[in-house]
């Protein structure tokens, strides 16, 4: 029996990063501080930091409000369900976004968080795409639906939005997605020993581990 990955430990990550976010955009507002200086800005050897720093930069609470609850989704995402290489995939989408911005985008600042954000939605999509695996899949399709929408922001149009950003954070994730490919998953392993072995029907496969949500382990 494989060692599962609960709810709990899941959350800890996107907490302890969407908490950081929050909290370096409050000090930013009480502080009245430009850190907007701080953000990527392509080929300037000023706008490296950027590269770490960007995602952690705001220009408000609407902006920091509408990226965070999606960061913090797909990262328990791929914590719970791709554990094995979630934190390197995350770090990976993270720094390699804000490479390609650097080398590629349009010589402005680019702040926020949303990059990264299309880089973990199209992680998770591309996952299922390349794994074939059941809940892979089942994600796949979900992430259709709850961010279709998130297709035109990969389109220049709107003023003040780095789409460039978001079309090279989308193909990161692509690119991370592919290369774990081949990582088998606890879960896929088990699911795959059960089809091998017919001793569980279809049917009676679970989405989640039947103990996800046991708050005993840490």
């Amino acid at each position: 029996m494989y060692k599962h990955v609960t709810l709990k430990q899941a959350v800890k990550l996107p907490l302890l990063f969407t908490g950081f976010m929050w909290l370096v955009h409050i000090v930013k507002v009480i502080g009245h501080f430009n850190w907007n200086k701080y953000g990527v800005h392509p080929r300037e050897i000023d706008g490296l930091p950027g590269i770490l720093l960007a995602p952690l930069l705001h220009s408000n609470f609407q902006h920091l409000f509408s990226n965070s609850i999606p960061l913090f989704l797909m990262m328990t995402l791929i914590m719970l369900f791709y554990s094995r290489v979630a934190k390197i995939s995350i770090i990976t989408i993270y720094i390699l976004t804000g490479v390609t911005v650097w080398f590629f985008a349009r010589p402005v600042y680019h702040i926020g968080a949303s990059g990264v954000v299309y880089g973990l939605i199209s992680f998770v999509f591309w996952s299922g795409v390349f794994r074939k695996n059941f809940r892979s899949i089942i994600l796949s399709i979900v992430i259709v639906f709850l961010y279709s929408g998130y297709i035109e922001g990969v389109f220049p149009g709107k003023p003040g939005i780095s789409w460039e950003s978001h079309l090279l954070g989308a193909i990161v994730g692509v690119f991370v997605a592919f290369l774990v490919r081949n990582v088998e998953e606890e879960h896929e392993k088990a699911d795959r020993k059960r089809e091998l072995e017919h001793d569980e029907p279809y049917e009676e496969k679970y989405f989640f581990d039947r103990d996800i949500f046991n708050i005993n382990d840490d």
